[in-house]
């Protein structure tokens, strides 16, 4: 259902206030407050937690409730989310609707009833650039720059958020919709709200920025005014156990942004990317693992990265257990990793790992692959450089040393 529905903007009173994903079990605690089952559990669970965690209140019973009303309300919204829609808006309501949100003292109220529009189709959408919407809605943003210890304000500011994000950013025929959006007021103000908003918020957030980061935008100015407090809010979203969607998205706007700048990378490595991406990789898997270790390899290019790397204590192991276990972008990645470790930072400490934690045996299966590649390149010269070395540590495998033997010779 949920892939069914991905382009939908749920409404808010459907989602699941830790994951903000569409829930399918809803469940209500002591509180009043009603959660996705698989969340709330993992809350209660897991992570071992005695609050609500939408209010914080402290509370005396885990018991969990099936909300049966709200799960009917969620199933005949997606029935009729699943019908064609019989209506829509009009330039001249657009532009009525546009001129009282810009003077309303209701923003909140209003730009809800917005987003709610815009939920009806591409049409709407359109019509809704072509009524210079985006300007206006992000002239409500952007107060955040001035009014950002005023809730209502701040409240405000995420709400046009969540306008916005529904906008498909990188096939908009407007480029002046995407000026507007990355000027640098638009940027401050989402990265303000990726520090410090709701939930909801950080993900419309790190949803808009994905998109930027499907364009052509130049992330350098950026990455001058926000740069540490920007690369310390993506990392967070990394981390984001609950929320998947939000922590796909940040690891798509990192890949972008290091992808094209040696100085971001240095950034990132200044506050901790390396370290926090190791620490991800025992638990990832499928994309999620293939774009962490793209990150990796990306900072294990320069001095300071690789020195993190060889540093932590996790690094090889992890790199090591995801050789031959995920898919062959994730081997062909933690392949070009092991060969810059080993061809910049390399030591006994560094060579003996790679040996007690299976590098080795893997690379040698590596050897078994048809045909020539870089890939397998990489592997024949960190073993014909190395294999001297590896051949008199007393835990090398038997069959290795003769099949290492004829590489040497060869």
């Amino acid at each position: 259902m949920q892939t069914e529905m991905e382009m939908k903007d749920y409404p808010l009173d459907f989602r699941c206030p830790i994951s903000m994903e569409l829930m399918t079990d809803p469940v209500t605690i002591c509180t009043g407050v009603t959660y996705e089952r698989k969340n709330i559990e993992k809350w209660f669970f897991i992570y071992k937690k005695k609050t609500c965690p939408a209010t914080m209140q402290s509370i005396n019973t885990l018991d969990i409730t099936p909300n049966h009303t709200l799960n009917r309300l969620i199933q005949a919204w997606i029935n009729k989310q699943q019908s064609p829609p019989t209506s829509s808006i009009h330039h001249h309501d657009f532009i009525s609707l546009l001129s009282t949100l810009h003077s309303t003292p209701f923003k909140v109220t209003s730009l809800k009833k917005l987003r709610s529009i815009l939920q009806t189709g591409d049409h709407t959408k359109a019509e809704f650039i072509r009524s210079g919407g985006v300007q206006i809605v992000v002239q409500i943003l952007v107060q955040i720059l001035v009014e950002n210890s005023d809730f209502v304000a701040f409240r405000a500011s995420e709400e046009a958020l969540g306008v916005l994000h529904q906008l498909p950013l990188p096939e908009v025929e407007h480029e002046k919709v995407l000026e507007i959006l990355t000027n640098r007021e638009s940027m401050m103000s989402m990265v303000i709200i990726l520090q410090s908003g709701s939930a909801e918020a950080r993900l419309y957030a790190i949803t808009i920025f994905q998109k930027i980061a499907k364009t052509d935008f130049n992330w350098n100015s950026m990455i001058e005014d926000q740069g540490i407090d920007f690369f310390k809010s993506l990392l967070e979203l990394v981390s984001d156990e609950i929320c998947s969607k939000a922590s796909s998205c940040a690891l798509d706007v990192l890949i972008e942004i290091l992808s094209s700048s040696k100085k971001s990378r240095l950034r990132a490595i200044e506050v901790g990317a390396v370290s926090v991406l190791i620490e991800l990789l025992p638990e990832s898997s499928g994309s999620k693992c293939e774009k962490v270790m793209v990150l990796i390899k990306l900072m294990c290019e320069s001095a300071e990265g690789r020195m993190c790397f060889v540093e932590h204590k996790m690094g090889i192991p992890a790199v090591s257990k995801k050789l031959l276990h995920v898919s062959n972008t994730t081997t062909k990645m933690g392949v070009k990793i092991l060969w810059l470790i080993i061809s910049f930072q390399q030591s006994e400490r560094v060579l003996e790992e790679m040996l007690i934690y299976g590098s080795v045996k893997k690379l040698v299966a590596l050897l078994h692959m048809e045909g020539r590649s870089s890939t397998k390149e990489k592997v024949i010269k960190m073993l014909k450089l190395h294999a001297n070395s590896w051949r008199r540590y007393p835990c090398f495998p038997c069959d290795l040393k003769e099949y290492l033997g004829l590489l040497l010779s060869s």
